[in-house]
């Protein structure tokens, strides 16, 4: 079975880089999406850390040091390929790890900016290898995965969904109301999605939100959990 664990860890992680390792270490994923990474001391601490728990290959963006990103970390070699033209403000914000089976889109799509980023997965999921979507998309189905309607590219986010790319959480889980981020007057989002090719649907057998990770303040997102094989 390969884990591929997606999570926005807050502000680069800041002083719960350890208390992130720890949770990552008892979840043992194989491959590991980190969104609100930063390119910068505390990053680089954070790879460090990484490299010692058998995460060996990485990828990064160019991003710069205060500017949210992402990482991806396996403990299975991949391919990297950046998309610095995907975006005028915001080509940084994706970055694909190709692996011998599947490719893994990990992302950290900006909240509530202009940005053309859904055009490049869109253009994406007509390449050779089935892939997977994941991170904190800041988007969302209005009145589904919010009370409300707030969500900018909710058309966007379903159109991926018409073409190939399928919700693994509602997949399994349908309607089920879940959220993995929470404002401070208590209304809940599900930013956070992960989007399997369908080729590869039928050997999803989980995909769940570790809210226990959020609740002790390891960061104020609930990592995702996805189980193929």
């Amino acid at each position: 079975m390969i884990k591929v664990l997606s999570w926005n860890i807050q502000q680069g992680g800041g002083s719960r880089i350890h208390k992130i390792m720890s949770a990552l270490g008892k979840i043992k994923a194989q491959v590991v999406v980190l969104s609100e990474y930063r390119n910068n001391s505390n990053g680089q601490k954070l790879r460090g850390l990484l490299l010692a728990a058998g995460y060996r290959y990485q990828a990064v963006s160019a991003a710069t040091a205060q500017v949210n990103s992402v990482i991806i970390a396996s403990t299975f070699p991949f391919n990297t390929q950046l998309f610095p033209h995907s975006d005028t403000e915001y080509g940084h914000s994706v970055i694909k790890a190709e692996f011998d089976a599947f490719s893994v889109y990990g992302m950290y799509l900006p909240h509530k900016k202009r940005h053309r980023l859904f055009d490049l997965l869109l253009s994406e999921i007509s390449a050779e290898k089935p892939m997977i979507l994941c991170g904190d998309m800041n988007t969302g189905v209005n009145y589904v995965d919010q009370k409300g309607n707030s969500f900018w590219y909710a058309d966007e986010f379903v159109e991926i969904q018409e073409n190939g790319c399928k919700d693994a959480f509602r997949y399994l889980h349908h309607d089920i109301r879940e959220y993995s981020w929470y404002s401070h007057q208590g209304n809940g989002y599900r930013y956070d999605h992960t989007l399997v090719h369908e080729d590869l649907l039928p050997i999803v057998t989980g995909c769940e939100y570790l809210h226990i990770y959020r609740e002790t303040k390891c960061a104020d997102h609930s990592p995702m959990l996805l189980q193929i094989g």
